[in-house]
C-alpha cells in the first residue's frame, strides 16, 4: 500500500472540501481479519484461500469498494497475513482503503484497535461505522444498504437472518447439557454481519466494556445490548448466501456461491 494512502486520515478523505458546505458523512467499514482460523487450517489462513478465483477477503473488500455510499474502508489484520493482504490493497482499484492495521487475539481487541485508529484520525462523532467479517465474502449490497439506512433512525444495526429451526436454550445438568427454555422462534435471528454503529455510540460501549477483564463477547452488537441496554439495535435483512468460512467442509457451498454470483 502506498504511503500516501496509508497515512490518509478517514476524517480527511471522507470531509473533502474544507469549504464546501455540505461535507460527506463518512462511511467507514471495518474489515476484520485478524482472526486466527484455527478450525480451518492453521497452516492455510482461511482470509487468503481462493474461492472462485480470488483470496476470500478480496471478496469482502471489493463488496465495500464498489458501494457508492462507503467513503473509507480500514483492513485489521494479524501478522501472518499483514504483507499478502497490504499487496492486495497496493492496487489501484482499492482506492477506499485508507489503512491496514493490527488486530489483537480477541475479535474485541481488533474493534478497539480500529476505534483508536479513527479515533486517532479525529474521524467525526456520528460516523457510520461498518464492521464485518473478512470470512464472510458474499454481503450483499441490500445489506450494506440497509445498514446505512438504519443507522438514520438508529444508532445500532445488524444484519441478520430469521432462525428457520426451533432454538433451544440450554443449562447445565451434572456433565450434561439439558433444556431449560424454546424460545418463540418468531422472535429469534441468527447474527450476520456487517454490524453497524454511529462511531459515538460503539465507543462508548467498549469504554464500558473494558472496565470488565471478563467479557468478551463473540460480536459487537454484543458489546452495545450488554454495555448499553437502553440502545435499540435494529435488524437489518441479511441473506443465506451471507455465510460466514469457518470449516473446510464450507468451502464447497463458498464455491457454489461464488459461480452463481459469477453467472
Amino acid at each position: 500500500m502506498s504511503e500516501s494512502r496509508a497515512s490518509a486520515a478517514p476524517s480527511e478523505v471522507s470531509q473533502g472540501n474544507a469549504e464546501s458546505e455540505e461535507q460527506i458523512q463518512p462511511v467507514v467499514a471495518v474489515i476484520l481479519a485478524a482472526g486466527l482460523g484455527v478450525r480451518f487450517d492453521e497452516s492455510n489462513p482461511k482470509q487468503l484461500v481462493q474461492v472462485g478465483g480470488k483470496p476470500i477477503i478480496t471478496w469482502s473488500i471489493d463488496a465495500f469498494q464498489s458501494n457508492a455510499r462507503v467513503t473509507d474502508i480500514l483492513v485489521v489484520v494479524n501478522d501472518r497475513v499483514r504483507e499478502a493482504v497490504e499487496a492486495i490493497v497496493a492496487d489501484d482499484t482499492y482506492d477506499k482503503v485508507r489503512t491496514v492495521i493490527q488486530g489483537g487475539i480477541e475479535r474485541m481487541d481488533s474493534t478497539e484497535a480500529a476505534l483508536q485508529t479513527l479515533a486517532d484520525a479525529e474521524i467525526p462523532q456520528d460516523a457510520k461505522l461498518l464492521i464485518h467479517d473478512a470470512v464472510r465474502p458474499f454481503v450483499s449490497q441490500e445489506s450494506i444498504n440497509g445498514c446505512i439506512d438504519a443507522l438514520d433512525t438508529f444508532n445500532a444495526a445488524t444484519v441478520a437472518v430469521a432462525s428457520t429451526d426451533t432454538m433451544l436454550m440450554a443449562g447445565d445438568l451434572g456433565e450434561r447439557k439439558v433444556v431449560r427454555q424454546v424460545p418463540d422462534r418468531d422472535n429469534m435471528f441468527r447474527a450476520q454481519t456487517p454490524q453497524a454503529f454511529r462511531f459515538s455510540t460503539l465507543r462508548k460501549a467498549y469504554d464500558l466494556a473494558a472496565a470488565d477483564p471478563d467479557f468478551h463477547p463473540t460480536d459487537d452488537t454484543r458489546v452495545v445490548v450488554d454495555r448499553l441496554p437502553e440502545e435499540p439495535v435494529a435488524i437489518v435483512a441479511g441473506s443465506v448466501t451471507n455465510m460466514k468460512i469457518t470449516l473446510p467442509s464450507d468451502m464447497p457451498m463458498a464455491e457454489w456461491i461464488a459461480r452463481s454470483l459469477a453467472g
